[in-house]
């Protein structure tokens, strides 16, 4: 009951760090809970996990604007793992996997919402992977804390290598989408200085979504070109973190707003792209901090697998119609939330079955490691 209770609590305040992390307000300021729609702060009897959703009826008291179901799902999930982590393992190390498991929740709900993992989940994770992998050795199956340390530093490693390693590959074989337009597209750079927008044909997408390296670059094959104010001839457009460049001319990234709106016809378009984004690389990391090596090995299994099934279904389902990139830090919390509570069981079966066993019922005793 008091790991329930502590899990809608703790739920009620990941809520609050996924909507303010991706959006830069910090969780201190301002301090209290506040409504997206008007700007109210919440009064602490409409801000109950679960009971306040329920006696509002999914909408804010001030302005009426809905509240969306994902605040009452999250603190039930929230609950729902905390009383599986106290059953699981039980004292001491129960609240660190309560905090594991909040950090994988967080991440979850934010990478479906904004395609991004903030450091302070990642590169937080694995600080407090190391903290508690220090006082709790056993969280790791060590006996010292020097030990512990060490298996989480070497988990975090792997972890970050092993995907970083992917994203360079996943690079190098596919770092570049050509499109061939056949006749003249338009293409066409509008917004502000600070939140520019490419649009190509009927897609328009921030021109900061193309930019995860300081060596990417758009390349277009232009027949005409229009920008601050005049018309240019046929010429190759550049596009950069630093700027445009056209033939000979340059306009730096500082003065693109004054040179927008930037349109283009264009017969033939290259693009950047990531295999998967540095948040990913980062969270596999924390990850690693928190599971060491095989927790790692196994989270990117399964989250592969998992994701590969997910995407064949959603592409069958939709008859390929399901455009955008594709989250990959859902999955990846997905098989690290089951290597906590059945990975160990479950590598059993399975070398059970490549021997040719018949492996008995998976049970799932009290277990005192990760």
């Amino acid at each position: 009951m008091v790991a329930g209770l502590l899990g809608l609590i703790s739920g009620s305040f990941l809520n609050a760090a996924i909507h303010r992390l991706p959006r830069g307000i910090s969780l201190l300021n301002p301090r209290r809970s506040f409504c997206p729609g008007c700007g109210k702060t919440i009064p602490w009897h409409e801000n109950l996990p679960i009971a306040s959703w329920v006696l509002l009826r999914g909408r804010c008291s001030g302005c009426a604007v809905p509240i969306a179901v994902r605040y009452p799902l999250v603190e039930i999930l929230t609950a729902g793992l905390y009383l599986l982590g106290w059953g699981r393992f039980g004292l001491p190390l129960a609240p660190v996997v309560w905090i594991f498991l909040s950090l994988l929740v967080a991440a979850t709900f934010i990478d479906v919402d904004h395609l991004i993992i903030p450091d302070e989940i990642t590169l937080g994770g694995v600080v407090a992977g190391l903290f508690c992998a220090t006082l709790a050795p056993s969280l790791l199956g060590a006996s010292v804390w020097w030990r512990g340390l060490i298996l989480s530093l070497a988990g975090a490693a792997c972890g970050y290598l092993l995907l970083w390693g992917v994203v360079e590959l996943g690079k190098l074989a596919f770092g570049r989408r050509r499109i061939h337009t056949g006749t003249p597209q338009e293409l066409e750079i509008t917004g502000s200085e600070t939140h520019p927008v490419l649009r190509l044909g009927g897609e328009s997408l921030p021109l900061a979504e193309f930019f995860y390296r300081e060596s990417d670059r758009i390349e277009a094959v232009c027949t005409r070109l229009e920008i601050d104010g005049g018309s240019l001839e046929a010429a190759t457009l550049t596009i950069c973190p630093a700027g445009i460049r056209y033939g000979e001319k340059e306009w730096i990234h500082a003065m693109l707003s004054e040179a927008m709106p930037i349109r283009a016809e264009v017969t033939e378009v290259v693009l950047p792209r990531e295999a998967m984004g540095f948040g990913d690389v980062k969270f596999l990391a924390c990850i690693g901090a928190f599971l060491g090596w095989k927790g790692v090995l196994f989270s990117l299994f399964t989250g592969s697998l998992a994701g590969a099934l997910i995407g064949v279904i959603t592409m069958a389902a939709t008859r390929g119609r399901s455009g955008g990139r594709i989250p990959f830090g859902p999955y990846l919390a997905m098989g690290a939330a089951l290597w906590v509570f059945a990975g160990a069981e479950l590598l059993d079966l399975y070398f059970a079955w490549m021997r040719g066993e018949s492996p008995p019922f998976l049970l799932l005793p009290p277990h005192h490691s990760l």
